[in-house]
């Protein structure tokens, strides 16, 4: 005969148990987004919004149109975007809009694409995706009084994404033609859109048009 207090203590033992099997027991069978992945379904096209922009505060940066990242081996996509982005760039220098390019780290400005490319007296800044990083990018916009910046390059998941976000982050209204911004494939850009209109303290300073909405 099992004494009474033993008793207890394995009822108690087996009651925690079987609490703890059912608590468990949903999070072992949730689904992840790896379960899920081919359930995604697709969001609806971000609105894009007609711009006008006051030179004299605005800033249009150039990211990474070179030779090594905009090619036709390696992102065809960014050499069909080049026309419609040298008109933007036409037009902003008409305007007198302030201009500044980037290039990748090992890259010089001379790897700058004769499409789009520099003159003299147009900054240059060399980084990895974030053009503000280990860069005095933030102290050239401030410098001429810059609050407003159009990011414009490839590719769109690297520089385009983490300049733009950090542009916001750091209190500049931006905004992104997303026809000027190119990757290696559709998926890449359209995340890239999702990202930067939802992505929290990010979004609230981000619009997002194309090029032949954006006014100067």
């Amino acid at each position: 005969m099992i004494p009474i207090r033993r008793f207890a203590a394995a009822t108690l033992v087996a009651a925690s148990l079987a609490a703890l099997a059912a608590f468990a027991a949903p999070a072992a069978h949730a689904k992840t987004i790896v379960d899920e992945w081919h359930d995604v379904k697709v969001p609806p096209p971000p609105k894009l919004d007609p711009v006008t922009v006051d030179p004299k505060t605005t800033a249009l940066l150039m990211l990474d149109f070179v030779k090594q990242t905009c090619n036709m081996q390696r992102r065809p996509r960014c050499i069909a975007s080049l026309p419609k982005v040298a008109k933007l760039l036409k037009e902003a220098r008409a305007s007198h809009t302030f201009v500044v390019y980037s290039y990748i780290i090992g890259g010089s400005p001379a790897d700058i694409l004769k499409e789009v490319a520099r003159t003299d007296d147009e900054p240059t800044v060399f980084s990895g995706p974030d053009k503000f990083l280990h860069t005095d990018l933030e102290k050239i916009l401030k410098d001429h009084g810059i609050k407003t910046v159009v990011v414009v390059g490839t590719a769109s998941h690297g520089a385009v994404l983490y300049t733009a976000s950090e542009a916001s982050l750091r209190g500049f209204k931006t905004i992104v033609p997303l026809d000027g911004s190119s990757a290696e494939n559709l998926y890449a850009e359209q995340y890239v859109a999702y990202d930067l209109v939802n992505a929290p303290v990010v979004a609230k300073n981000v619009t997002l048009t194309s090029i032949a909405q954006v006014k100067f």
